[in-house]
């Protein structure tokens, strides 16, 4: 059987007055998600052209070990400041360099 990376990517909206505090808020998160066994990238960025975006970049060896940490889930007040959110997963079987 194949192994697939799995590769979660999009955006958050959220005000742009917290954004900069909704970020450092996110470090911890950040850091735990890079220690954890399967995790091969993991970043939350502001965007430079849009005040109110925050992008996400997450690469996983497998399902498993994203849902391992996703079981942690968000602090809910990470949660109740998102106002909309466009994040997608994406299983790739294969890569090359550019």
């Amino acid at each position: 059987m194949e192994t697939l990376l799995i590769i979660v990517s999009g955006k958050l909206y959220v005000n742009p007055d917290v954004r900069d505090k909704y970020l450092v808020g996110c470090l911890d998160v950040m850091e735990r998600a890079r220690a954890t066994p399967g995790c091969l990238d993991f970043v939350l960025t502001a965007d430079p052209l849009e005040p109110d975006r925050i992008n996400v970049y997450e690469r996983w060896e497998s399902d498993a070990h994203l849902h391992r940490f996703r079981d942690t889930g968000p602090e809910p007040e990470q949660t109740a400041e998102i106002r909309e959110a466009q994040v997608a997963k994406y299983r790739i079987s294969s890569s090359e360099a550019p």
